[in-house]
């Protein structure tokens, strides 16, 4: 017997398939190990698949993966080679950001923009905890989102603690397969509880000695929102490695570049090093941020980014 339906945990060995009927717990065929498949995860949240129990006996194997319109990934942490692929089918992947405890580095945000750009994923930023800020935090915070807002993204403020911005998120996630994705302690699972209060995702605390937060998400693993729609709870991520672009790709995943990239005087340009670069005269004139440029070549060369501070003047 043969029924279709949707991947909403994965654990590497077992997987929870949603279908009419209700949730199968499924394994996966070898077979799928064999084609090529260079990802840690060859399935995924968000998945359709197809799954198969010749009898109620037997263990249920899904046998089929449904195109993905999208998916977002990344370098698994150990093997810089192989990837790790977080979720695929999404509508919207929100990226939560902190100032403090913990601080989410301009390195790794233009790093996530870029995997999603790659993949058409549209991405908004939330930052969270407002509660916590000073006066002049809360200054940093509103320059930062001014900048990503005038490139093109859309941001949104939020506290659990005060209730400020969840209304507008649930707005937005209704009737839509989400990602909520950013580091341990960012507050991912606190404001998925917010948003729908029909569910209980287990919710960490930052270590004082380092200031980071404790891993609570394994693994990613859709939730069904009471009033429509699905949200992924994903690992915090400590870094955000890309894999097989081309250099001459990631320009076009920073959207402020774009409207430069076929007036540079080579076709081929880097926007490093050539003359008659455009980029990098609208980076000298403050038309593009200086430390997002700073980043898209941190990118390019596989370095690792992760300043601490900002530079928005």
């Amino acid at each position: 017997m043969k029924k279709e339906g949707l991947v909403i945990l994965s654990t590497g060995s077992w997987y929870d398939v949603l279908t009419d009927d209700g949730i199968v717990k499924c394994r996966l065929r070898g077979k799928f190990r064999i084609k090529g498949i260079k990802t840690t995860n060859p399935v995924v949240v968000g998945d359709r698949v197809v799954i198969e129990q010749k009898n109620e006996n037997e263990t249920p194997f899904i046998i089929e993966i449904s195109e993905r319109k999208n998916y977002i990934i990344r370098k698994s942490t150990n093997l810089s080679k192989v990837s790790h692929i977080i979720a695929s089918n999404i509508d919207i992947a929100f990226l939560v950001i902190t100032l403090r405890s913990p601080r989410t580095s301009s390195g790794f945000i233009d790093r996530f923009l870029t995997a999603a750009e790659a993949y058409r994923i549209p991405v908004h930023l939330v930052f969270n905890k407002i509660d916590i800020y000073n006066e002049d935090e809360k200054l940093e915070i509103k320059k930062i989102a001014l900048l990503y807002e005038k490139i093109g993204y859309t941001c949104y403020y939020t506290s659990v603690v005060e209730d400020i911005g969840i209304q507008e998120l649930r707005e937005v996630v209704k009737d839509k397969t989400v990602l909520f994705s950013g580091h341990s302690g960012v507050g991912k699972s606190a404001l998925i509880n917010s948003i729908d209060e029909n569910l209980d995702i287990r919710v960490g605390d930052i270590s004082e000695v380092h200031d980071k937060g404790k891993h609570t998400t394994t693994f990613a693993q859709i939730h069904l929102l009471s009033f429509g729609g699905f949200v992924v709870d994903s690992p915090g991520i400590k870094e955000f490695g890309l894999i097989d672009y081309n250099k001459d790709e990631i320009s076009h995943f920073f959207l402020e570049m774009r409207k430069y990239l076929n007036k540079c005087r080579f076709n081929n340009c880097t926007h490093t090093h050539e003359p008659g670069c455009i980029v990098k005269k609208a980076v000298e004139n403050g038309e593009i941020n200086i430390q997002r440029y700073n980043n898209y070549l941190a990118i390019i060369n596989d370095e690792d980014m992760n300043l601490e501070s900002w530079q928005l003047d």
